[in-house]
């Protein structure tokens, strides 16, 4: 199938250049191609994005898994923007898009000749999303952003882990994808809008968002969250415990008829203690250690049953194997595969005008030559 026959989808009039490298920025203008957008992967020969050659690799063709989703729906053209040529095919380029999606430092764009001002004198529709670490201003919008550094800097970590242990980073690329949510969204706000514009989205105002109460539990209260493992401070139990045939389930009772099931079918539920919210968390130890015994003298399949006679939450926790394994993921197609190639599929479903992968990421200016040509009308 040719990029151009499979161009279709709710988006299929909207043209974008990702400039962005890695995860995050290329991630934004991913979300978009799967609705069917016409994103142009714009990338520096001789190696391209270094997403290419991180991870793992698919041992059918020695290509990163990583770039094969990251880069999937999108065509490729690899230009030199240091190159007074290649950076004018980057002007005609962004003179016919609708969207430029870029995460270098903020001056850099301007730096290359390519300033949102000077964009939009000649494509006033122009959206310009720019994904940083720390956004457009601010006293460190100077420094280099990773993930780390807005996990970290967000209060994410802080929460993560057990009480006496260290503060925990996520082993996935948690806040770049959260981010490429958020400026996929973003980007489309300002599409709709109608007007050019900037679109200022970084790292840690993305993670920070994940924070919710958190914010004004501080702001208010002077009280800050602290490290429970797997529970949470308002909703008791809610944790994983370990079931008598070695597997680990997860639990919550955040509604408190749930909690109150939940109690009963432990053995809990006369105890006047346990009768609502505060009396739960005030005794988390207790009810938390009854739990772990109720589960270990069962096995698993027994406690997802007993849980789901009394309509209360739990789940066993997966890994990718059981995940593949799953009825419920096969059903719903969470998992397409592409080229022979199984990834994650489209991030949500449209009853009327659906996204769909059509093909995983392209080699380095696969389209360049088709690309030029448009450009020249040819």
């Amino acid at each position: 199938m040719s990029t151009d026959e499979a161009r279709s989808g709710p988006l299929a009039d909207l043209r974008v250049i990702d400039l962005a490298t890695v995860i995050a920025g290329p991630g934004c203008a991913r979300y978009l191609a799967d609705f069917g957008a016409d994103v142009i992967k714009v990338e520096r020969p001789p190696s391209g994005d270094s997403v290419r050659a991180m991870g793992w690799t698919d041992p059918s063709d020695g290509r990163s898994m990583w770039w094969k989703i990251v880069g999937r729906n999108k065509r490729t053209i690899a230009l030199d923007l240091k190159d007074v040529d290649d950076l004018a095919v980057m002007r005609r380029l962004c003179d016919a898009a609708d969207v430029l999606v870029e995460n270098f430092r903020p001056g850099t764009l301007e730096r290359l000749g390519l300033a949102p001002e000077s964009l939009h004198e000649t494509n006033p529709r122009l959206v310009v999303t720019r994904v940083t670490g720390f956004g457009q201003t601010g006293p460190y919008r100077d420094r280099p952003g990773f993930a780390t550094q807005a996990e970290a800097l967000s209060g994410f970590a802080a929460i993560n882990g057990d009480p006496d242990g260290p503060p925990l980073l996520p082993p996935i690329a948690l806040t770049d994808e959260v981010a490429a949510l958020v400026a996929a969204f973003a980007t489309m706000v300002a599409v709709h809008s109608g007007v050019g514009q900037v679109v200022d989205v970084n790292l840690i105002e993305s993670m920070l968002q994940l924070m919710g109460p958190l914010v004004p539990l501080y702001g208010v209260l002077g009280e800050t969250q602290e490290r429970l493992g797997a529970g949470i401070p308002y909703t008791v139990p809610r944790n994983t415990y370990l079931t008598g045939d070695g597997r680990w389930v997860a639990v919550s009772t955040s509604a408190d008829s749930v909690a109150r099931r939940v109690m009963e079918l432990i053995g809990l539920g006369d105890d006047e203690r346990f009768a609502g919210f505060a009396g739960r968390v005030a005794h988390r130890e207790e009810i938390d250690a009854r739990m772990a015994a109720w589960m270990a003298a069962r096995t698993t399949d027994e406690v997802l049953a007993e849980f789901e006679e009394a309509h209360a939450a739990v789940a066993p926790v997966y890994d990718m194997a059981d995940i593949a394994a799953d009825p419920h993921f096969q059903a719903r197609e969470a998992i397409v595969e592409v080229d022979g190639f199984p990834m994650p599929g489209v991030v949500a479903r449209l009853s009327r005008t659906p996204g769909r992968v059509r093909w995983v990421g392209r080699d380095l200016d696969a389209d360049g030559r088709e690309i030029r040509a448009e450009l020249d009308g040819a």
